[in-house]
């Protein structure tokens, strides 16, 4: 199996098309085609994560946090990501990030810690750009199941808790072969009339291309029509942030021991405690201030997340609790989360789990 077909699984449930303009998702160093032999999970790649790679005799490290993140102007010894490209290129190590484009996921890191905080229900807390299109094609009556199949089995069709929808209208369809032609039915040279199926389905956009290679392999026409259209659909799938429910609600404090438990947290800052017990959560691994009034617009009673400014705390206000439970402390589990998806898909192949903690931030 070459590493690249681990990207292209990873990019089935986090497409690069989902990562922030300013992330660098995806392969960053290293020859995708190379035979795949075993890779390391980590959340930060560090010389110390390089070097556990190498004594592990990985050919490939798979990180949240992508070790190139600004433009680099100068490649100098002494600089984190000279070192670490160094080690990368000398090993022959391909280095592979899944950062923005896996908290933009419905099924991402955020619903992982949502797990294992006991909150359900959750849904995307601010929903991103459309990546919708409908895709409308016409079969012959007597093939419109294997069409659909087909592209059902491609990943069309799926409308949030609900998949192999499509919408079908018979109808006649016209067409006329020339000599140069080989028609299905029909004859050179005459109109011919056929009873057909008018399909319409949903996909994401970066589906488009399996999608329609799988309708084409399962039509039966030589010429095969079809019509895409960008759909300007809120894209309930995709987004940043969660928002969900405790199953009982919990009062202020006693929520955030919970939190501090789960976590691992030594010490959490909060906005001033009040009443209002906390039922609905909000929540963004990493850096998440920017969705401070989305939490609140949302009804939620509590939002975690991390990196948080001193103003940020005023903008809460009392209507909100906002909790700042810490960058590294939030993302923690992303290696749990890469191991568990991966080693399900390729239960053959060696996954491991970084043993190094990269938190740079330490408590007193």
């Amino acid at each position: 199996m070459k590493i690249a077909e681990i990207g292209h699984y990873i990019e089935t449930l986090s497409p690069l098309t989902l990562q922030e303009d300013y992330d660098n998702c995806g392969f960053i160093t290293g020859d995708p085609c190379r035979e795949f032999e075993k890779a390391l999970l980590c959340l930060d790649l560090t010389e110390e994560v390089m070097q556990e790679a190498i004594r592990e005799k990985c050919n490939l490290v798979i990180s949240h946090h992508p070790f190139i993140f600004r433009g680099i102007k100068k490649l100098v010894p002494g600089r984190p990501e000279t070192v670490i490209l160094s080690l990368a290129l000398v090993h022959d190590i391909a280095v592979y990030a899944v950062h923005t484009n896996l908290d933009n996921t419905l099924q991402g890191l955020n619903a992982l810690v949502f797990e294992k905080l006991g909150i359900s229900k959750w849904r995307i807390l601010s929903p991103g750009r459309s990546t919708l299109l409908k895709l409308v094609t016409f079969c012959p009556s007597g093939h419109a199941d294997a069409v659909r199949n087909a592209m059902f089995g491609a990943g069309a069709g799926s409308i949030g808790n609900y998949d192999q929808c499509s919408y079908n209208v018979s109808g006649e369809g016209t067409f006329r072969a020339s000599d140069a032609a080989n028609p299905f039915v029909g004859k050179k040279n005459m109109l011919h009339v056929e009873k057909e199926i008018r399909v319409e389905v949903i996909l994401p956009d970066y589906l488009e291309k399996g999608v329609v290679e799988a309708l084409k392999s399962a039509h039966p026409y030589e010429e095969v029509a079809y019509d895409v259209y960008v759909l300007k659909n809120a894209a309930s799938q995709t987004g940043a942030g969660l928002i969900g429910e405790l199953e009982h609600p919990a009062g202020q404090e006693q929520f955030l021991e919970l939190v501090k438990k789960v976590l691992g947290i030594p010490v959490i800052r909060h906005t001033i405690f009040h009443p209002k017990p906390v039922k609905k959560v909000a929540l963004c691994t990493g850096s998440g201030s920017f969705l401070i009034d989305q939490a609140i617009r949302a009804g939620a009673d509590a939002f975690l997340t991390a990196d948080l400014k001193y103003h940020d705390f005023f903008d809460a206000g009392k209507t909100m609790l906002l909790a700042d439970v810490g960058h590294y402390e939030s993302e923690q589990w992303v290696k749990e989360w890469l191991f568990n998806t991966l080693i399900e898909k390729f239960p053959t192949f060696a996954f491991l789990i970084s043993e190094v903690n990269t938190n740079p931030v330490h408590y007193f």
